[in-house]
């Protein structure tokens, strides 16, 4: 796929995941994807597997916020088989606080899925919102 291409499937799995489509977003990664969280917080990390990183980070995660996230993405960057994205997330947690954190989120794609990501964040707002 080309550099246009890769970002496109990268806005769309995000767009799905907006509209709370969750099989939507999951299923642009290959099953083998390696997942790497930077930091110190709860949910940092890296897992080898999409099954490893739903059960461990975003299964937790969902537990913890009303009614999931909805990421906005601002800025696209793309060469070869790499996509950078900035953005925004927004959400509420169950304990009735906010959780809006900012993103930069590096893929590597292969085939037409995400084999890898790397994902940037605010680890300090992570632990002011769900402890350490």
């Amino acid at each position: 796929m080309s550099a246009a291409e890769n970002k496109e499937l990268i806005r769309n799995m995000f767009a799905e995941l907006s509209k709370g489509n969750a099989q939507g977003f999951l299923d642009k990664f290959a099953d083998n994807c390696r997942f790497t969280i930077i930091g110190t917080s709860k949910f940092s990390g890296t897992w080898n597997s999409k099954q490893e990183f739903v059960a461990k980070v975003l299964g937790p995660l969902g537990a913890l916020l009303e009614g999931g996230i909805t990421i906005t993405p601002d800025n696209f960057i793309a060469e070869g088989d790499y996509v950078a994205m900035q953005a925004r997330g927004k959400s509420n947690t169950k304990a009735g606080g906010t959780y809006n954190n900012t993103y930069c989120q590096v893929f590597k794609l292969a085939n037409g899925k995400i084999v890898e990501m790397t994902e940037y964040l605010d680890t300090e707002l992570v632990a002011s919102a769900f402890g350490r």
